[in-house]
């Protein structure tokens, strides 16, 4: 499978990582002007916007809390690698994580390091460094982090999610892995 920094790579954008990432962020009162602006330069957020146009802020943070955080009689789409793939949150990916930060100049902060957020995060800020060893742990963390779970994520995302934001984000997750 391709990955960024690869020879046989699908152009990922760094921006478009960030993106993604920022997208999993829960909703707060400014949420809806930043989407515009955002839909302005992504035009597959524009029925999204729509939606989210029409649907009080409460029902969006609720829906965030259903597929992300707190879902009965289980959290859908925990974005976080241990928790999504193990069942359990702080698993072994967050030790393999820290690590990877480390060696690349980083520290996850304020969220623990197999979130899919700061993975991402993570992704595009190696895609902008110009030495080898930068791409040396693109490559780990695609290969070894974001690859075996993200697709199946992304998957299950489009199909829990009562918000078209959150179904496109999920089919936008699994593109990275089209190829």
């Amino acid at each position: 499978m391709p990955t960024p920094g690869s020879a046989d790579a699908v152009a990922v954008e760094p921006h478009a990582l960030r993106l993604l990432g920022g997208l999993l962020a829960s909703p707060g009162s400014d949420s809806l002007e930043v989407l515009r602006e955002l839909a302005g330069e992504n035009a597959w957020l524009g029925e999204s916007l729509a939606e989210l146009e029409d649907t009080p802020l409460e029902d969006w943070q609720a829906e965030h809390a259903r597929l992300f955080i707190s879902g009965h009689p289980k959290t859908a789409c925990p974005p976080y690698e241990s928790a999504f793939l193990g069942g359990a949150m702080f698993g072994v990916a967050c030790d393999s994580l820290a690590d990877l930060y480390r060696r690349a100049g980083l520290e996850a902060e304020g969220l623990p390091p197999d979130y899919l957020g700061t993975q991402l995060e993570c992704a595009a800020w190696l895609l902008e460094q110009s030495c080898g060893h930068s791409g040396e742990l693109l490559r780990e963390l695609w290969r070894d982090h974001l690859a075996p779970w993200t697709p199946r994520f992304g998957a299950t995302l489009a199909m829990e999610s009562r918000l078209r934001l959150y179904r496109q984000l999920g089919e936008q997750l699994q593109g990275l892995f089209d190829a």
